[in-house]
């Protein structure tokens, strides 16, 4: 098979097992076709004011000022005398889109919206907007237009501010705030000259949205302990007593407005959101007016034991949490509209000031509007289930729902309202369990074609390797395999079987893909049985303790590795023990400064592990040492290779402008910083140079000779630039600390060459990445090549966890990218984000090129090994996938299978890419001819 044919079927392998955790895990729980379900008993307000303090955390609300007052008097006011309040527990992910749906439509962040950047929900849902009469909001662009698009009919009007307004580098983000309650006050305002407009404000069931976005501003820019952040907390309460008063006014104090303050995520103290920590998922909630229970005072301990009572010094008040999802039924339930029909919020009752009767007849409606959904769920699972392979969730059979809502609706009419509501809430609890049951149905099913097909790839791959690269000892009268016919034969069987049992069960075409996909797998590997024979036949003459040995202390290497994706100290570990390697593989005799070199490279490597991955607080002077180290070691490389061979004049002229850009870089992150810090917005000049740096960064590196360390230098200084411009901090001195060792490892492994014998080795300096290699000196595969490439994937694995991981990309830090652009941009800030991670991928690929070039092997060879141990370790993380524990725990283990997949696939498009950055010349201008010595 061609090596472009295999790379081909290898990718779409790949990318057939990356999708499929998609499918098992990552479908959008939302079922469609329930029925609205709504308390019959009138509700006791007539209008609802939401207001959400974007990235307002619970203690930044609830804590008093060293002098006892509170920076929120307002609503400090509220708590202790009119409403009643909590901690609302938000989940993973901790951002705005998912959080607000959580808040306005009762369920937990749909997966499947990931794709869209948490913006917009690909799958329509039902929300409390939805259900009312009017809603009027006001507030970010990229929050608003979720609600009014999801709304059936035009009863959602939305008011939202330029995109732009949204600046980190802003002089004064809580402007966002004031704008909108400006804008909440023009409206009532025009409704004193605006008839229409005031028959349909004084209409029941409305619902004002305000979202003030700029608490999260301010956090992101300045801290969440920062003055800023503290003093737009306290123009927001202000701004809540304004509008309260406003409210109250023009309603005429009719007493029938109910208020929900609260927010959708918190904050690290180090300005970022997104992962589980409790500064991200505890927020506050604060609900007064029509139908809320006022403040109840207690004597007795609470059962909280989190301390946080005594440290906001609110022991004497009644604390009601919930979970977020809890607020969307709450907030129906006050006005009197269904609750969203995708809602998996359970009624907080503790909340409600109403008669028993209504509480019961609310809470008897959240079940049955949690039981449709279970219903629905249920009814689309048994039609696509062959009736003796459904297993139906036995806790609640049809059977047992008409009994629980019988014995419900019999409680209710007998006055025993307390025994209805806690039959309701085992109802939801029930059905909850169920919706998850069913949403997992077939997860087991796919799991095992999954794995199988898995298996037989890893298989063929061994098999491809040992065929094609190993000097195994061939045995033509040996190769009976299993007649080719008869197999083909077997394999279209099977493929018939499986069809037809999946178009029975009318499953999904991908189900098609994952469930036949392992057919002409095995079938390619069982055709190959004969290499397997030889395998057997060269046993005797092989080495085998040197074998097991090698195999063992790669499943070691390997299991080290999973675990650093959990404790990414155990990398510091790695490179300990492989800073010993040429101590304890002899090469230290025969290279003593080289095997110093790499001791002191990988010691120095094993530091970065050890740093936090988020809530380092800036230091630019490290970005600006990392520079200057930059500069030094290209100056000695320079240095020592203009004694052994001189440079020409050309190549000398690009390294002296690309070390002056590298200075420049070095030096603009300091500069934004005090620019921003200064409250005078991000330098146009520094905005050009950084984006100028970024997009030439691939370009450059081709303007250099191909000559070996020439190339590597030249791709050094250009990324490094870029990784410079995107660094706060101690990061920046990654780069030049992992090209060290790579630029040792190169050398060292020439080394290693010739301990082994390898005849024909060429002297590094002449080497020529564009030269066309020489098909006679292309050598088998020998042990020692599996240590190299595990090498390979332990560098790749350290240069994505070394300076972080997917919690420092799902909970960045915004200051990195301020070179760039301090205006809120998801998808830009986030591909910048990914473009840092990738940087040190390129710079250890290209070590991996130049050494498969060095080492006189055919780059597929060594690449097939990589596949063989980072496809062990995809497979391993598959098992260890979990649908249990909490929701940090099922997302991080689905995570690590999508890093190691991606990482695959993204590995095997790099290769190509890395060749073409390495071999490829860009001229300009004609050069004249020249000859290396």
């Amino acid at each position: 098979m061609r090596m472009i044919t295999f790379f081909l079927i290898g990718l779409a392998v790949h990318v057939v097992f990356f999708v499929s955790i998609f499918d098992i895990y990552f479908t959008s729980p939302l079922v469609h076709g329930m029925t609205p379900q709504v308390t019959p008993l009138g509700p006791p307000a007539s209008r609802l004011v939401l207001v959400v303090g974007d990235g307002l955390r619970a203690d930044s609300l609830f804590t008093l000022l060293p002098n006892g007052s509170s920076r929120a008097p307002y609503l400090r006011s509220v708590i202790e005398q009119r409403g009643t309040w909590g901690v609302s527990h938000t989940r993973v992910p901790t951002e705005s889109r998912p959080g607000h749906v959580a808040l306005i439509a009762g369920f937990y962040e749909d997966v499947s919206a990931v794709a869209k950047g948490w913006k917009e929900n690909p799958v329509e849902f039902d929300s409390v907007f939805n259900e009312s009469r009017h809603t009027w909001c006001w507030g970010s662009p990229d929050i608003l237009p979720m609600f009014a698009k999801g709304a059936s009919g035009d009863h959602v009007y939305t008011h939202t501010y330029p995109a732009q307004e949204e600046d980190f580098a802003s002089t004064d983000a809580s402007r966002l705030d004031s704008w909108v309650f400006n804008q909440v006050k023009s409206l009532f305002q025009s409704a004193k000259s605006n008839s229409s407009l005031r028959e349909s404000l004084l209409e029941d069931q409305n619902v004002f949205f305000l979202h003030l976005l700029g608490i999260d501003t301010n956090g992101h820019a300045h801290r969440p302990m920062s003055q800023e952040y503290l003093e737009n907390v306290a123009l927001v309460d202000t701004g809540v007593a304004e509008l309260v008063s406003l409210v109250e006014e023009f309603f005429g104090y009719d007493g029938r407005t109910a208020y929900v303050f609260t927010s959708d995520h918190g904050m690290t103290n180090w300005g970022s959101h997104g992962a589980g920590h409790p500064s991200e998922t505890l927020t506050p909630l604060v609900v007064w007016g029509a139908g809320v229970q006022s403040a109840h005072r207690v004597t007795d301990a609470q059962p909280y034991t989190d301390g946080y009572l005594q440290d906001w010094k609110l022991e004497h008040i009644r604390r009601v949490d919930v979970n977020q999802a809890d607020i969307a039924p709450l907030m129906a339930s006050l006005i009197g509209v269904p609750i969203p029909v995708n809602s998996v919020g359970v009624l907080p009752l503790l909340y409600l000031n109403n008669s028993e009767q209504f509480k019961a007849e609310s809470m008897y409606a959240n079940a049955i509007q949690v039981l449709e959904q279970f219903k629905v769920k249920m009814t689309q699972k048994k039609e696509t289930t062959l009736s003796f392979l459904f297993t139906p969730y036995q806790l609640l059979t049809e059977s047992k729902q008409a009994e629980f809502i019988h014995k419900a609706r019999i409680l209710i009419q007998l006055e025993k309202y307390g025994d209805a509501i806690s039959l309701c809430r085992s109802l939801i609890s029930h059905a909850l369990e169920g919706l998850v049951y069913y949403h997992t149905y077939d997860r087991f099913f796919l799991g095992c074609s999954v794995v199988l097909g898995f298996v037989g790839w890893t298989s063929y791959v061994v098999v491809v390797i040992l065929k094609t690269h190993a000097s195994l000892n061939r045995h033509p009268s040996l190769l009976k395999q299993i007649p080719s016919h008869t197999l083909a034969r077997l394999c279209m069987c099977v493929t018939a079987a499986i069809t037809v049992f999946l178009l029975i069960q009318r499953s999904p075409v991908t189900y098609y893909i994952y469930c036949l996909l392992p057919v002409p797998v095995w079938y390619s590997v069982l055709k190959e049985s004969g290499t397997l024979t030889d395998l057997i036949r060269s046993a005797p003459s092989l080495p085998l303790w040197k074998c097991f040995g090698y195999f063992l202390l790669v499943a070691l290497g390997i299991e080290l590795l999973v675990v650093s994706f959990f404790h990414r100290a155990m990398l510091t570990v790695g490179l300990a023990v492989l800073a010993l390697w040429p101590f304890l593989s002899g090469l230290y005799g025969k290279s003593k400064f080289r095997s110093v070199s790499w001791f002191l490279g990988c010691l120095c490597l094993a530091a970065f592990p050890l740093m936090p991955v988020v809530g380092r607080e800036p230091n630019i002077h490290l970005v600006t040492c990392a520079g200057l180290l930059t500069l030094f070691t290209s100056v000695c490389y320079l240095w020592s290779s203009g004694r052994r061979a001189p440079l020409h004049l050309s190549d000398k002229q690009q390294f002296v402008a690309q070390m002056l850009h590298v200075a420049v870089c070095a030096y603009v992150p300091s500069l934004t910083h005090s620019s921003l810090q200064q409250k005078q917005g991000l330098p146009l000049l520094n905005q050009i140079i950084s984006w100028t740096t970024l997009a030439s960064s691939m370009l450059v590196p081709l303007l250099s000779s191909t000559r070996l360390f020439h190339r590597l230098l030249s791709i050094f200084l250009s990324l490094t630039a870029t990784y410079l411009l995107l660094s706060t901090g101690s990061e920046a001195l990654f780069p030049p600390v992992l090209s060290w060792l790579m630029f040792v490892w190169i050398n060292i492994e020439q080394e290693a060459m010739l301990a082994q014998g390898v005849s024909g080795r060429q002297e590094l300096s002449t080497i020529d990445f564009s030269a066309n290699i020489d098909i006679t000196k292309i050598r088998q595969l020998k042990l020692d090549d599996i240590r190299r490439s595990y090498f390979f994937v332990f560098f790749i694995i350290t240069a994505f966890f070394g300076t972080g991981n997917i919690a420092s990309i799902n909970s960045f830090d915004p200051a990195s990218v301020y070179c760039f652009l301090t205006v809120f941009n998801p998808f830009i800030m986030g591909g910048l984000m990914m473009w840092k991670v990738i940087i040190p991928f390129i710079i250890v690929m290209c070590t991996f090129e130049t050494i498969q070039v060095a080492t006189q092997l055919s780059s597929r060879s060594l690449f097939l090994i990589v596949l063989v141990i980072s496809d062990l370790m995809a497979l391993h993380f598959f098992f260890l996938v979990q649908d249990y524990g909490s929701w940090l725990d099922i997302g991080t283990s689905i995570s690590h299978y999508v890093i190691v997949m991606s990482m695959t696939i993204f590995l095997m498009l790099l290769s190509v890419v890395t060749h073409i950055f390495t071999s490829q010349r860009l001229t300009l201008w004609r050069r004249t001819k020249m000859h290396f010595p």
